[in-house]
């Protein structure tokens, strides 16, 4: 049988934000595993050229472009250098973000409007630069945003992160429902609490993994690689029709 591979990224372009961190280095390692160019895309450009150097050891295709996701102009010229050097972007992974713990009380503005420019603002340049430049003239594409199990539950202390991850779904859903004339499918994935010692270090100070893991009905805190499988699926044609939709993989955290 030659049935399509519905879940191939063969010939496709994938652009990745926060390609330094734990989540974008997976992305970037599974949607080059499925087929696609990657650029990697990050403030950081060492750490996303350590990234681009492995997945070339690999036999994929990966660049590595230094990138702040609050300048606009900035964002622009990136994502037109990426379409000088590929003709397109078929997916972008909106993933950058920060967070800080205050009660809520107590948070300095400075503080307030500095996670919501980089964890809502920074989405929303970045998806409205590719949509512009590259989606809309080519009538296709995915975006995938990330929210956060904050997008769908309060957690104390993190007010300015969970009213961005709130702002993420909201903009999401209407980004798809304004582009779905272009075929861009937009949905946001999220993810649920990381085992990795920088999120349990900054975002739940004095939790253990063990006291973590009990709210979980799964028993575990996740793994980047968890968020493989829904990643490549929102890229890929697999979602067709899928849209305006937020996936989140939390391990049951959010059931009711």
């Amino acid at each position: 049988m030659n049935e399509p591979k519905i879940f191939s990224l063969e010939g496709k372009v994938a652009f990745v934000t926060g390609a330094s961190g734990n989540i974008g280095k997976m992305a970037g390692r599974a949607y080059a595993l499925h087929g696609a160019k990657v650029v990697l895309v990050d403030i950081d450009l060492p750490g996303v050229e350590e990234v681009a150097d492995e997945i070339r050891q690999a036999g994929a295709e990966a660049i590595a472009l230094k990138m702040d996701v609050t300048d606009p102009a900035g964002v622009e010229s990136v994502v037109k250098n990426v379409i000088d050097k590929y003709g397109r972007i078929d997916v972008l992974f909106n993933n950058v973000g920060i967070n800080h713990r205050h009660p809520a009380e107590e948070v300095p503005l400075d503080v307030w409007e500095n996670v919501l420019r980089i964890n809502l603002t920074g989405e929303f340049i970045v998806a409205q630069a590719v949509a512009k430049t590259a989606m809309i003239p080519q009538q296709a594409g995915s975006i995938i945003n990330t929210s956060s199990v904050s997008g769908g539950l309060g957690h104390p202390g993190q007010i300015a992160y969970a009213a961005a991850k709130h702002g993420v779904i909201g903009m999401t859903k209407v980004f798809a429902i304004e582009w779905a004339k272009y075929q861009i499918r937009v949905n946001a994935i999220g993810p649920g609490v990381l085992a990795t010692p920088m999120k349990i270090g900054t975002d739940y100070v004095g939790a253990t993994r063990e006291k973590l893991a009990e709210k979980i009905p799964l028993g575990r805190l996740a793994q980047p690689e968890d968020l493989m499988g829904t990643l490549v699926y929102l890229a890929s044609d697999a979602s067709s029709y899928v849209t305006g939709q937020t996936i989140f993989v939390e391990g049951g955290r959010m059931i009711d």
